[in-house]
């Protein structure tokens, strides 16, 4: 039964209405002052540079591929002799690239190339998409401007549609502050074999300042320049942000090895943002700082035209299939939620959390997230996203205060999920999410209140590749969180990813670790393995 919204629910529709009809009117100059020209001039209207007269590498900031299709995945690089001034060391001049890909990391099987424009006003990022490739086919590409060539980047097609691979395999990512560690685990990764793509679940780059050392890196031989030790808000800045963060040799190693899937978090705009709610600036300031965000986050990684923002708009939720073996809906939690109740902290549910119309995805995306499975013919249906989706308690007896800022916050939401995986019959969900630093594997229940509940699912969690700095395995409140948590089978607070292998009859769940990220080099190993079965969901150890 559809509820009907209170007073207090129809103040607050009404008030993001009203921010987006002012960034579209009386704020619409705010915006094209934060981002520039938002499309490139025409050709005949852009000065453009002679490739030749480059003397720096443009390459600094390496290459990258993602969202592999049947027949065609996006390449991506962006030029910048000078990373880290504003400019890039290239100013509003256009500039030609060209682009090769092949079938041999020597190039001579060559598959496609051509020429594509890097236009300042996308701060000399290209985004090319071959078409016409071979289904899970491995291909190597790599561009060339003037005398420079870009390092060579690996990446691969997705298996055709009604195509049967004996298996798959995916790494999940997340959450990698520069200024709290090395990125040690991606250089791991980049050595990993057989990826069909890596998912990154949010928080690629964090909005707080930085000092000249990169913060707990404390490299005496890093000189950042001062306009790094401030917090993001405009889009010189988060521009400046993913170019420090693209400068890190694990992070392109690992970006060059294997296609990405992307989704983002809050700290891509800032921390615990929701949907278009200030953060205590004025609305039309803060629509132009998300804005300024969002511009940056799609000219710094490879996705697809549909993707590319207008204003303070980005549709980041999309869909991929792999075969018959697996569909992705990769979910955008941060763009269409309401605002946290009772703060963004762990708290105690209030009556304004119990809302039944409260939304963490938007009645839009709710709606494209079941109609997908509706329609899903996959044996295991994954959904990458943000915020921890299973309930967690922190303590044994109540109250219980939970985490507003993830699912828990929006428990209604939940029920709809819930509800939506059961009238579509999906029997292999696996959650895959990010946030919290911590790796968690956790069956998902249809009641967390009944231990005999129904397992639906099963939620693999993530920990950090560096937020946090150096982890332990068992954190002080790891026997309180597993006691009082009987559906979570598995707690390590060390940074790293996951491994995830799927085939006919069942997932595997490796969850890899790094001791130290505050020194590079650490080893990696595998802290825990498990396995759901096809058919009968829930997390058993291998």
């Amino acid at each position: 039964m559809t509820q009907p919204l209170s007073t207090e629910s129809d103040h607050r529709a009404a008030a993001r209405h009203l921010c987006r009809r002012r960034l579209l009117t009386g704020t619409a100059a705010t915006v094209a002052l934060a981002l520039g020209t938002n499309l490139p001039r025409p050709a005949h209207a852009v000065p453009r540079l002679d490739p030749s007269a480059i003397d720096k590498d443009p390459f600094t900031l390496g290459v990258a591929s993602g969202d592999p299709l049947p027949d065609s995945v996006v390449l991506w690089t962006r030029l910048a002799p000078e990373p880290f001034e504003p400019d890039s060391g290239l100013a509003s001049e256009a500039v030609d690239v060209r682009w090769e890909l092949a079938g041999d990391r020597g190039f001579t099987r060559r598959v496609a190339g051509g020429k594509v424009t890097a236009h300042p006003e996308f701060h000399h990022a290209v985004h090319v998409v071959p078409k016409g490739l071979k289904p899970r086919t491995r291909y190597y590409y790599r561009f060339t401007v003037g005398a420079w060539t870009s390092p060579t980047g690996r990446t691969r097609t997705a298996p055709a549609a009604d195509d049967d691979p004996s298996s798959l395999r995916f790494a999940a990512v997340s959450c990698q502050a520069y200024h709290d560690g090395y990125f040690t685990a991606l250089r791991h990764l980049a050595e990993e074999e057989d990826i069909d793509a890596v998912l990154h679940l949010g928080d690629y780059l964090y909005e707080y300042a930085v000092d000249a050392h990169g913060g707990d890196r404390a490299d005496p031989s890093l000189q950042l320049p001062d306009r790094f030790n401030k917090e993001t808000t405009t889009l010189e800045d988060y521009r400046l942000r993913y170019a420090l963060y693209h400068s890190d040799p694990d992070l392109q190693a690992a970006h060059a090895a294997h296609p990405w899937i992307v989704t983002w978090d809050d700290h891509e705009v800032e921390n615990n943002y929701a949907d278009e709610v200030p953060d205590g600036s004025p609305p039309e300031v803060f629509l132009a700082r998300r804005a300024a965000a969002y511009r940056a986050y799609y000219e710094n990684l490879p996705l697809r035209p549909p993707q590319q923002p207008s204003g303070s708009d980005l549709q980041l939720y999309r869909r991929l299939h792999f075969g018959r073996l697996a569909q992705l809906d990769i979910l955008d939690g941060r763009q269409y939620r309401d605002d946290q109740s009772a703060g963004d902290g762990w708290q105690v549910p209030t009556e304004d959390t119990e809302r039944p119309e409260r939304t963490m995805l938007g009645s839009a995306q709710e709606r494209w997230l079941a109609d997908g499975w509706q329609n899903s013919r996959a044996v295991w249906n994954l959904v990458p996203q943000q915020c921890v989706l299973s309930r967690r308690r922190e303590r044994t007896t109540g109250p219980f205060p939970l985490s507003m800022d993830a699912w828990d916050g929006y428990p209604a939401a939940r029920r709809r999920f819930v509800e939506s995986v059961r009238a579509a019959g999906v029997e292999n969900l696996v959650v895959v999410t990010g946030d919290v630093h911590v790796h968690y594997a956790m069956d998902i229940k249809e009641d967390y209140d009944d231990t005999t509940s129904r397992t639906i699912g099963v939620e693999l969690v993530t920990t950090s590749l560096a937020s946090g700095g150096d982890g332990v395995a068992r954190p002080g409140n790891w026997q309180t969180l597993m006691d009082a948590n009987p559906h979570m089978q598995f707690y390590d607070g060390r940074r790293g990813y996951v491994l995830l292998t799927l085939d006919q009859r069942r997932l595997r769940a490796d969850y890899r670790t790094v001791d130290v990220v505050t020194k590079p080099g650490a080893p990696v190993s595998t802290a825990a393995s498990f396995v759901s079965s096809n058919g009968e969901p829930g997390l058993t150890p291998a």
